[in-house]
């Protein structure tokens, strides 16, 4: 399912509230858990690049963890969209947020006792990569779907490209620069957000942080949106 093209601009302000998410959750998992993306695939394509090299301080078992764990989030983010495809936009979104903030409150439960210095106790490391590469999988395939032009809320080099590429510098009328440069700031003001509560309240605080905000603003473009 396709947000239709008369809903989309009513889904902007989610979107970027979404995009402060990730930073969040990228400040847990990059701070927090080693050198491991769960947010950004990228990163972690990169990362297992260098551990190959036998880099010291990349491990493959972290990131095919996130990786593996991202997928099967996409996959059922994925199906979960299929499913909506004749269903109102509001429980399509209402539905997403509540799997996406169970997944994260689930991981800040093994978050409690769990070490950053140590990253231990193990298998506790390994829940929360899992939990919340799964969550950000399924919102990484539920944005996919609804297709809000500029806005993918956890990858920004294309939207900083459009931006360059589109300003009066590029020759361009500068198409939704307002939206780019938000989506920008929104995710820099989650990650030192995320570090801030990180380093000063341990784990679970970021963790919840990002579920109440992923509900709460889906709560409300639902109430939008019908």
């Amino acid at each position: 399912m396709t947000a239709p093209a008369s809903k989309t601009e009513g889904l902007v302000p989610l979107m970027l509230a979404l995009s402060a998410t990730t930073g969040l959750i990228d400040a847990v998992s990059v701070i927090g858990l080693g050198k491991v993306f769960t947010a950004n695939m990228t990163g972690n394509i990169a990362f297992l690049g260098f551990a190959a090299a036998g880099t010291p301080g990349f491990y493959f078992a972290p990131m095919l963890t996130a990786l593996g764990l991202f997928l099967v989030g996409a996959a059922i983010g994925g199906r979960s969209a299929r499913m909506h495809q004749d269903r109102p936009l509001a429980r399509w979104l209402l539905v997403s947020a509540t799997i996406e903030a169970i997944l994260l409150i689930a991981a800040a439960g093994f978050a409690i006792g769990y070490d950053i210095a140590s990253l231990s106790p193990r298998p506790n490391l390994y829940a929360i990569i899992g939990l919340t590469a799964l969550a950000m999988g399924y919102r990484n395939a539920t944005v996919r779907s609804l297709k809000v032009p500029d806005l993918t809320t956890t990858v920004l080099t294309l939207t900083l490209t459009g931006l360059a590429a589109d300003s009066a510098a590029g020759a361009g009328g500068n198409a939704n620069w307002g939206r780019r440069v938000l989506a920008v700031v929104m995710i820099f003001a989650g990650a030192a957000v995320g570090a801030f509560l990180l380093l000063n309240w341990g784990l679970a605080i970021p963790l919840l942080v990002a579920a109440a905000i992923i509900f709460a603003s889906s709560a409300l473009c639902a109430v939008r949106v019908k």
